[in-house]
């Protein structure tokens, strides 16, 4: 018993879910169609999901939108369009007409075929996937059913795949099976065997085929539904079983229903299970007794094995009905919607639903609430019997009960809008079956607000069970959506459980600064070293909280760090900063070298470190240090740089401390540079750096051209050419020796005329010297001996002692001289000559 009542409610509900929508409403497809039909009249039709396709008997085809507005119109042959025919994609279009012209193209692509038959061409099918490159095949039917393939450099192959049977009067492709009719009957071939399945005879052959054409339409990939005069057949493609086919097609056709119809049939569509028959009725007049014809009629039927149950019946008033025939009719359908397009010569009328407020009724019984939200949406003006909110309530109960959640919450936002009381209805349902978080992202922040309690629920259901969401919550919401202080004091509780979680702690930081708590915020981020941390220190003037936090600062954003701590020296100082980064010679390094390039001056301290740390972290930044700097030891300089062979900046510091012959040497032998060697020997203007760099030079030509263009100023360039080996190839060298000797003819005209200026100071300065060396010294106990350091008088004066004066004022204890050479007996200043000042002779010893 209770399989068998299983079983019935299977049923049951399949025959629910099975019914169609069965009321339809009227209206003619206008704006762009009223036009054309005005002037023109319609041929064909066919229908794609997003266009319609209008053929005219003038040989026009109009590419539509839903509405009727015309989007293109191409101009394909004088006479009348018979077929018009598109694949799935709705991207590739068929066009055949009474004068045996037969197109076919890409609406948005430069795809094209033409050709023109002798005789008239009254159907023409295009491959269901013709979007797709093996599948670039069409059918023609005149007196041959012709098969068109693009093969081998992309030309087409036509074959014929049936005549001999009259004209081909309609064509159906779906799949992998063809059907088509002639004045026969109608017949299916298999694409993929290339087998003819099956031949269907007409049941009244009376009738010609010419005026009561033939109606195909297939139902789905295996089910052909045929309709020719009054009758209707519906057949079943099936295969063969294998012990069956001996020569036979694997596959073969049974017809599963046939019936009669009263009207003869202009056109067929299936509707789920049921048919929509478009029928072609004549009827004789009352006041002529003449048959007439009558408004053509629209019929949706059950079909049943012999007969067929009618569903609803509707006569049709379409213009110009009086004087069409069974052939000016048509029926083309959307799959997928239920739109059914009755097409006639002066009119186009298009089926709908037919009441708006039936077809939401019959949708919630159905149970198809989004669908029936969107129609009452679309048409809430016209609607009055439904209201959107009920529905839409309606539509969440249903979700909710399905256990789709996070649908039913995100419909919340458009169905509750700014009702709080629904609101907060909605959030406590969420909340007894344990779905807070569905709802929670939803949830309104802004208009309307709801009770701080929604909120601080919806929060402490997260921190129960995930951190993460918690967090973002946390910073999405804003925060005078609850109560700051019950929120923080959870978080902490929390946090005793588990103190290093970064998630908690981060969240916390934000639940702070919120609460303006900007210490502790601080203490936690710097703790993380979140990214907010300048931000909030700019913000609310945290420098105090940081002294000890420098080099957790420097770690994560140097640059920021360096920024804030120099823009802020007042409240950090340097030595303080300095102090912090001493154990990371790095960051110290990038702090000070900032310092530095703001200030030459301010951190003049710590300029002996400076060396260091650049040669270590910054070499290019070196000698533009070394340069701009009046602080840093030279001789320390010197060693560091001497020791990790920095050529350029050991020459400068050299030059600088005076020893130039050592430079000079580096840049030669090091840089093997000649300009820089020459313009470093001119700044020193030196004679013995001179003989130096000729002595390296003399067998380089490249440095000889180089001196003979820049020595005639400062050395005798004889002393160069002397030294010049015979036969040495000297580049440039006659220009340069023309450059040497305009050189010194200018130098003779400068000497002589400055010889009798030298020759008059010369006198004047030797008289002066004279006559200060003629001057006694003071000699006392404050004075002390130059060279032991100790007073220059001895403590008892009865002892005898000698000391040595000299012109200088350096005095010297007799002992305390080195003994003069051999050579001569002139005594000279140690100090004045190690310094290579004019030394000084002995003007007084005295002894006692």
């Amino acid at each position: 018993q209770e399989t068998r009542s299983n079983e019935e409610s299977t049923d049951e509900s399949e025959e629910d879910e099975s019914e169609e929508e069965p009321k339809l409403k009227y209206e003619r497809l206008s704006n762009g169609v009223t036009e054309i039909l005005q002037k023109d009249a319609a041929s064909c039709m066919t229908v794609h999901e997003k266009f319609l396709a209008l053929g005219t008997h003038y040989g026009k085809v109009y590419l539509l939108d839903v509405q009727g507005n015309i989007t293109q119109k191409f101009d394909v042959s004088p006479v009348k369009i018979n077929q018009i025919s598109l694949d799935e994609s709705g991207e590739h279009m068929g066009v055949c007409s009474e004068d045996g012209k037969v197109q076919v193209f890409g609406l948005y692509s430069a795809e094209e075929f033409h050709e023109t038959f002798d005789c008239p061409i009254k159907i023409v099918a295009v491959h269901p996937h013709f979007v797709r490159s093996h599948f670039k095949q069409f059918v023609t039917g005149g007196k041959k059913l012709l098969l068109y393939e693009r093969g081998w450099m992309n030309r087409w192959k036509p074959s014929v795949l049936h005549e001999g049977e009259g004209n081909i009067r309609n064509v159906k492709w779906r799949g992998h099976l063809i059907a088509w009719a002639n004045n026969m009957g109608v017949k299916i071939l298999d694409m993929i065997s290339k087998q003819r399945i099956t031949n269907v005879p007409r049941d009244d052959i009376s009738l010609r085929p010419d005026m009561y054409p033939c109606s195909l339409c297939w139902k789905d990939n295996l089910t052909l539904i045929i309709g020719w005069g009054n009758s209707v057949k519906i057949c079943s493609v099936k295969e063969r079983h294998a012990s069956e086919m001996r020569d036979l097609p694997n596959r073969y056709v049974e017809i599963v229903f046939q019936f009669d119809t009263e009207f003869y049939i202009s056109g067929l569509a299936p509707i789920c299970d049921q048919l929509v028959i478009l029928s072609y009725v004549k009827e004789i007049s009352e006041k002529t007794e003449v048959e007439c014809c009558a408004r053509p009629r629209l019929d949706i039927v059950q079909p049943l094995p012999e007969s067929c149950e009618e569903i609803s019946s509707d006569a049709l008033t379409v213009r110009g009905f009086q004087e069409n025939e069974c052939r000016d009719y048509h029926l083309e359908y959307s799959e997928g919607e239920s739109l059914f397009y009755i097409i006639s010569p002066r009119d186009v009328v298009v089926a709908k639903e037919r009441d708006q407020d039936d077809h939401i009724d019959w949708l919630l019984e159905k149970k198809k609430y989004e669908e029936a939200l969107m129609a009452a949406e679309i048409s809430q003006k016209t609607i009055k019997k439904h209201k959107i909110l009920d529905i839409g309530l309606a539509y969440i109960n249903h979700l909710v009960e399905k256990g789709e959640y996070d649908l039913a919450a995100r419909k919340c936002q458009k169905v509750l809008g700014k009702n709080t009381e629904l609101w907060e209805f909605e959030v406590y349902k969420f909340k007894e079956i344990g779905q807070l978080k569905a709802i929670s992202r939803y949830l309104p922040r802004r208009d309307p607000v709801l009770k701080p309690l929604i909120y601080e629920m919806v929060l402490h259901e997260f921190l129960e069970s995930d951190y993460e969401g918690f967090a973002t919550l946390i910073k999405e919401w804003p925060g005078d959506l609850y109560n700051n202080a019950i929120i923080v004091q959870a978080v902490v509780d929390h946090l005793k459980k588990d103190p290093q979680n970064r998630t908690l702690l981060r969240t916390l930081a934000e639940l702070y600064t919120y609460d303006q708590r900007y210490g502790r915020a601080l203490e936690i981020y710097l703790t993380l070293r979140h990214k907010d941390v300048f931000q909030l220190i700019h913000k609310h003037n945290l420098f105090s909280s940081i002294r000890d936090k420098i080099v957790l600062l420097m770690d994560f954003d140097s640059e920021k760090a360096v920024d804030m701590l120099l823009d802020n020296e007042d409240k950090i100082s340097i030595d303080r900063v300095v102090e912090e980064l001493e154990n990371r010679p790095e960051l110290q390094h990038v702090y000070l070298h900032k310092l530095f390039k703001r200030d030459h001056h301010k951190g003049q301290r710590y300029h002996e470190k400076q060396i260091s740390l650049y040669a270590e972290y910054d070499r290019p930044n070196l000698l533009p240090f070394l340069r701009d700097s009046t602080h840093c030891p030279l001789e320390k300089a010197l060693e560091i740089c001497q020791q990790r062979n920095f050529v350029e900046e050991t020459v400068y510091l050299l030059s600088r401390m005076g020893n130039s012959r050592s430079a000079l040497k580096m840049i030669m032998e090091e840089l093997q540079d000649v300009d820089k060697a020459i313009e470093f020997a001119k700044e020193q203007d030196d004679g013995e750096l001179w003989e130096d760099l000729i002595l390296y030079s003399i067998d380089k030509p490249p440095f000889i051209t180089g001196l003979l263009n820049n020595i005639g100023t400062h050395v005798d360039p004889i002393l160069l050419i002397h030294r010049i080996k015979e036969g040495m190839e000297i580049p440039n060298l006659r220009d340069s020796l023309v450059k040497i000797l305009q050189d010194y003819n200018l130098q003779i005209l400068l000497r002589e005329g400055c010889k009798k200026i030298l020759v008059a100071d010369s006198l004047s300065l030797l008289k002066k010297m004279h006559r200060t060396q003629m001057k006694g010294v003071l000699v006392d106990e404050e004075n002390i001996c130059e060279s032991c350091l100790s007073p220059i008088l001895p403590s008892d004066a009865s002892k005898s002692f000698n000391v040595v004066v000299f012109h200088c004022r350096h005095m010297f204890h007799k002992e305390c001289l080195p003994v003069p050479n051999t050579v001569s007996s002139v005594q000279f200043c140690n100090i004045c000559s190690a310094k290579h000042r004019g030394p000084g002779s002995a003007i007084l010893e005295m002894k006692k």
